[in-house]
């Protein structure tokens, strides 16, 4: 595979390093194909072996691949709570509705489905104290 397919692949990925003119550490400035500046978990998992196994201090690590401290940190909690899988970064934003709960769900589910949406978050409101969008409540009830 090309450098410049593997790049697209990346990229398409939402894998690519957004600093890779920043990556200074010699794995990926010499000729070795296989090391990647533009492979930000690639960067990652070398910044972090970089001071683990070579000894290099944080800011020295985080300076050659191009991140700073604080994001070392960052993906050093993430790779130590979920392994390789937390070098990849997680999707912004939130997961979902906060607050609906199985119980609120369950509810919603159960209600008479000719009512509408405006009367079940009043409904909810009424019985569990949580107020609601009415559009909230009509996609909670989407099978």
């Amino acid at each position: 595979m090309s450098q410049e397919a593997r790049r697209q692949a990346l990229e398409a990925g939402g894998l690519i390093h957004s600093r890779p003119e920043a990556v200074t550490a010699s794995l990926f400035v010499g000729t070795d194909p296989f090391f990647f500046a533009f492979d930000k978990l690639q960067v990652k998992y070398e910044m972090l072996r970089a001071h683990a196994v070579d000894g290099s201090s944080v800011s020295a690590a985080a300076a050659a691949h191009g991140y700073s401290r604080a994001a070392f940190y960052l993906i050093a909690a993430a790779f130590e709570e979920r392994g390789m899988a937390g070098l990849v970064d997680e999707r912004p934003g939130r997961r979902g509705p906060v607050k609906l709960n199985e119980e609120i769900v369950g509810f919603l589910r159960q209600a008479d489905p000719t009512l509408s949406g405006a009367v079940l978050a009043r409904r909810v409101e009424e019985r569990f104290g949580i107020s609601l969008h009415r559009r909230t409540v009509e996609r909670a009830r989407r099978p």
